[in-house]
Parts: C-alpha cells; structure tokens; sequence
C-alpha cells in the first residue's frame, strides 16, 4: 500500500526539525503507560561498566527460564537522546515471543548529560559481560546476535566495531533496524534519502542535525568510527549482517551503503528495504504489516547458520 496524498499532507504536517529534550522525552515516555500491555516474563538486572550499574531488562519468551535458549542483545533508538528501556516494552515483549529468543534491553545512558562514547561503552559493557559468561544466564557466545534500531543500530554497528579491535569477543550475528551510521544530514550529504525523505516524514534531516550536535562531544567526533561506523576504512571480521531499511527514511541510503560496504570486505550481509515504511515503524506493533514483514526477515535471517 502506497503513501496516497491525503497522508503525505498529514506526514508533512507532522514533520518539523528542533529537539527540544525535555518535551521529546516527555512524549517519548508516554509509550511507557501501555493499557494493552501484554503479559510478559522479565527480570531486572544490573551489569557495571565501571563503577556505574547498568539496568537491563531480560524478556522471556516462556514463562520461566529455558536453558540453551538464544539471545538477542537490544539496543533501543531515539536519537541518543530519549527512550528507554520502559518505552520498549511492547516492543522487546513481542520480539521474544515472535522470535522465541530470550531478549535484554540495554538501558544506557542518554545524551546530552553523558555524550559520546558513554552510552556505547554502556553497550559494549553489557555484550562483553554476556559474551564472556559474567551475567545472570548462561549463554552461549554461539547463540547471541546484537540487534538496534536506529541509533540503537548505530550502537549494534559500534559494538561490533569495537569488539573486533579489542579483541576480547566477536558476534556472530548482527541486526541493523535503519541504522544511523553516518553524521552528515546537510544539503551536502552523499546519500540522496536526506534530501528526498529528509522534511515530510516524520524524522527529519533538521532532527538529525540536532541528534548529532547532541550526541557528540567534540567536532572530531564526527570522524570517529564508533560514532560513526561509515567512517570506517576497514569492515573486515564483521558479524553475519541483516539490514532493514525504510523506504521513506532519510537514513535509507546510509545503512544500505554500511550493508554494501560490509559485503564488499567479505561479510555475509542481507539488506532489505521495506517499501512504504516510515522511520520507526517497527514500533507500529506486531500487527502492523511492516512489522510482519520485518519480523518475517529476522526469523529467517535467525535460522540460517
């Protein structure tokens, strides 16, 4: 089903740039009160990077714990800068049950308070702890597989990035939900999705100039590959990747371009652009087409070797 030009009015109604942080994360924790919240399994939890506890939240996919079951490391979007691992409720919940994978959400810290590299740290604090069996199941490293959407990818991406160069654990696997891995959003940018989807759906490319300026520490960031893993010069010893884009995404061309630059180094890589969808679809619910669509990719994706 195609975007008709009634809703195209509205989308561009809707789209406007500037973050204000306070409001967007405001609206974004409105998600957390769910009245059709599903009934779910958890377990809270606390890994360190540091000194500093992180909160994670373990989903299962049965009711109680099954030994050998596979993991998905999640990752959540928002620009860096809102979201939370209780606005991802409904979405963490659906993904163990559809994917009958145990699920642990990351809770790391936000920008602008704790800007870049903190809250990857945070990220790679939990996978190295889960990777090398310091966490409350046990897992094997075989049967864990990063996933994130949006700057929840850019994270993904970024962990496995650093977990090659420091050499202390590898992924197997790897889940890119249109990931942002890029850090130029002006007129000037090589991938055309900015300046065709970049003012009238939704995520704006004015948004994303703002997400960026808060994110980063200083200017040199922007060159920095765990900022932006399309800096990279090097994406040898990759995880086996999906990718999923959005047709409609000012991120669009950026992540299918991180896919296309991984297959060229050797990795296994799917891209799948999702046609129709919008930036942050995935959030839509399990009954949302697009999401059976994507939903359907990662099981398969999940099967294979």
């Amino acid at each position: 089903m195609t975007i008709n030009k009634s809703m195209r009015r509205v989308l561009k109604a809707l789209s406007f740039d500037g973050i204000e942080v306070e409001a967007s994360r405001n609206l974004a924790n409105l998600k957390a009160i769910d009245p059709m919240k599903i009934f779910h399994k958890t377990i809270d939890y606390k890994i360190y990077n540091g000194e500093y506890e992180i909160p994670v939240r373990i989903y299962l996919p049965k009711e109680k714990v099954v030994d050998g079951l596979p993991v998905l490391l999640f990752f959540h979007g928002g620009g860096w800068v809102t979201e939370s691992i209780d606005n991802y409720e409904r979405i963490c919940a659906r993904m163990a049950a559809d994917t009958d994978h145990i699920v642990v959400s990351v809770d790391y810290r936000l920008a602008p308070e704790y800007r870049f590299p903190t809250g990857l740290e945070d990220c790679y604090a939990v996978a190295e702890a889960i990777f090398t069996k310091r966490f409350i199941l046990n897992v094997d490293p075989e049967q864990i597989t990063i996933i994130g959407d949006s700057a929840g990818g850019n994270l993904a991406a970024a962990v496995s990035l650093m977990a090659r160069d420091r050499g202390v654990f590898l992924p197997k696997k790897q889940i890119l939900i249109y990931p942002a891995v890029n850090w130029d959003y002006s007129e000037a940018s090589p991938f055309a999705s900015v300046r065709e989807n970049g003012s009238d759906y939704l995520l704006t490319a004015g948004k994303m100039r703002d997400y960026i300026e808060l994110y980063l520490s200083c200017e040199d960031d922007k060159k920095n590959k765990y900022f932006a893993p399309l800096m990279e010069t090097d994406y040898s010893d990759q995880p086996k990747t999906l990718v999923l884009t959005a047709e409609y995404d000012p991120l669009r061309d950026e992540g299918e371009e991180y896919g296309h630059r991984l297959r060229k180094a050797g990795n296994e890589v799917e891209i799948h652009r999702i046609k129709d969808a919008l930036h942050g679809y995935f959030a839509l619910g399990i009954k949302y087409y697009h999401v059976q669509e994507s939903f359907e990719l990662i099981n398969n994706f999940l099967r294979e070797d």
